[in-house]
């Protein structure tokens, strides 16, 4: 695959708006009231009464300067890229090649990079640096215990988890079978998309908490061009459900934006 070819080459080289607006209505609200006010007590009145009313809305509506851009987000890391052009040529399915057996590569392959990855920016992760797995603003991940009880963990323990689980699943025979006739169960598409959704969390936490790491060893170009090819191919293969990819929807939409996706 070019691109696995390509990042494992380069890898190596190791690479407020803030606004606050002042409501300034009363005055011109009062001046405008008496240029078209008459010689009446009452319109003056009036005037006067309206403009006070917007001088207390003033007062008590205060806008919240605008939240900071992630630095995923700024330029000119959200266009960085190792590879150019669309992706969407490569993740389609090659002629005369088993469905089961393209989705089973990639998915390996996606997750040998990722695992790689994040061993890297790993030391970056810890219990005080990121007590929680969470991918953003209003986005916190929790894990499943052996009971189905929903368990908040430290990212570090999350992700180890998610890769450990990944990882048996991948080497599970009934799964991922790797001798020749043997078919792939009917279970697979689902556990596919499990699959999926645990990777794209982690990479939804690198890109949130860890991008600035990931452009202090200079891999931004690799880790934009993989989550790309990752998207690319989740998308033509139905392996997120939107409201999972959430945390990086702005982001998605500027690579498609830019017809890397």
């Amino acid at each position: 695959m070019s691109f696995f070819n390509n990042f494992s080459r380069g890898f190596g080289r190791s690479s407020r708006k803030n606004k606050q607006q002042q409501q300034q209505q009363q005055a011109t609200s009062t001046q405008a009231s008496f240029t078209r006010t008459s010689s009446s007590h009452s319109s003056v009145h009036s005037a006067l009464s309206t403009s006070s009313n917007n001088l207390k809305a003033s007062s008590n509506n205060q806008y919240a300067p605008p939240a900071p851009k992630p630095l995923f987000l700024s330029q000119p890391f959200v266009r960085t890229a190792l590879v150019k052009g669309s992706f969407k040529t490569i993740v389609v399915l090659p002629k005369y090649v088993d469905m089961g057996e393209w989705l089973a590569l990639n998915t390996f392959e996606f997750f040998t990079y990722l695992n790689l990855i994040y061993g890297i920016i790993s030391e970056f992760c810890t219990l005080q640096s990121c007590p929680a797995m969470n991918a953003g603003p209003g986005f916190d991940y929790t894990w499943l215990d052996g009971t189905k009880k929903q368990i908040r963990l430290p990212a570090s323990r999350y992700i180890d988890l998610v890769l450990t689980w990944t990882n048996n699943k991948l080497n599970d025979q009934s799964i991922f079978p790797t001798k020749a006739g043997v078919p792939f169960p009917p279970s697979f598409p689902v556990t596919l998309q499990n699959i999926f959704k645990q990777m794209f969390r982690i990479f939804a936490h690198i890109y949130y908490n860890h991008f600035d790491a990931i452009v202090h060893l200079n891999l931004e170009a690799h880790w934009n061009s993989f989550f790309a090819h990752f998207i690319s191919f989740s998308k033509e293969f139905e392996l997120l459900d939107r409201r999972d990819t959430e945390p990086l929807r702005d982001l998605i939409e500027s690579f498609e934006a830019q017809g890397k996706v």
